[in-house]
């Protein structure tokens, strides 16, 4: 029957209104299948089915959606500051961004490396609140405040670097039994290799949770007995 007011029934009619949270939502998406490499203004346009430049309005430019990608995954960690027990909410936040990094591995540089590109106060609100949050948490355990930063920077470091490690694990025949031979470590030169040889079976059955857990307990231990003295 013919649409008596003209209206038009095509997909295109029927789009999902945009806002700042479906653009972004929908760039994180991209980044998760394509890499950061593949997320431009025109890609993000065509995933929309939008003119790349209505975008604008949204985020000024390329980099103002990596901020607000970064903002948007950090969102989903939650933190709470007023916990008694510290070192229980250090461990949970651990594994929380552990979690956050093997779902959206590609968005782990924006993480690591996005905020060196930017003095503290010019950056994004919400990657700043991980911060103010466990400074806050630190501060109520009984820290001065520039200890606690000391530990926050101390804690992100361990942390960053252990995710870094993990996401770069690399088994070369997953169905290989002999730990040499899955990851390649009979391709090294018995006589300049001997340690890392030896520990093939270990490097094989890596497991990053239990390794992050282990780290932790190395790390807090340390702290709580810092704070006791």
């Amino acid at each position: 029957m013919a649409n008596p007011k003209g209206i038009s029934n095509s997909p295109s009619s029927r789009k999902v209104p945009l806002n700042r949270d479906v653009v972004l939502s929908t760039a994180l998406e991209l980044v998760d299948t394509e890499g950061l490499d593949g997320l431009t203004m025109r890609r993000l346009g065509q995933e929309l089915e939008r003119d790349p430049m209505s975008l604008y309005r949204y985020a000024a430019n390329r980099a103002a959606l990596l901020d607000g990608i970064t903002e948007l995954v950090l969102n989903e960690l939650a933190i709470f500051a007023d916990d008694p027990d510290w070192q229980a909410q250090l461990r949970r936040i651990a594994h929380d961004l552990r979690l956050l990094a093997l779902r959206h591995p590609n968005v782990v540089p924006l993480l690591v490396t996005r905020p060196l590109s930017t003095p503290l106060g010019l950056r994004p609100l919400g990657t700043l609140r991980p911060l103010e949050q466990i400074l806050g948490l630190l501060i109520g355990a009984g820290f001065s405040p520039a200890d606690a930063l000391h530990v926050y920077r101390a804690y992100y470091g361990f942390l960053y670097g252990h995710i870094l490690n993990e996401l770069q694990e690399y088994i070369v025949d997953p169905e290989e039994n002999v730990a040499l031979l899955r990851l390649g470590l009979h391709r090294l030169p018995v006589t300049e290799f001997p340690t890392l040889r030896a520990l093939g079976p270990v490097l094989a059955d890596y497991d990053g949770d239990a390794e992050l857990d282990q780290g932790l307990t190395l790390l807090l231990s340390g702290l709580a007995a810092q704070l006791a003295g």
